[in-house]
């Protein structure tokens, strides 16, 4: 789950497990594989590394023994 900012200042979670894609057109729109539409304001590298950060902390937890 990585944490998110709507337009309005909202700040949310997301299961980042579900993006489908990420378009920048000037914002940041998130397409979920169950059709959920989210725009944020965070930039799409942004999005990528955060979702990277943590599916590198499942995947380490799962290494080290951790579940």
């Amino acid at each position: 789950m990585i944490t998110l900012t709507k337009l309005n200042g909202t700040k949310f979670v997301l299961n980042c497990e579900l993006i489908e894609t990420i378009q920048e057109n000037p914002d940041t729109t998130i397409r979920l594989s169950n059709g959920n539409v989210y725009i944020v304001k965070e930039p799409s590298d942004m999005v990528v590394s955060l979702t990277s950060d943590y599916r590198r902390s499942i995947l380490s937890g799962i290494l080290n023994g951790n579940n």
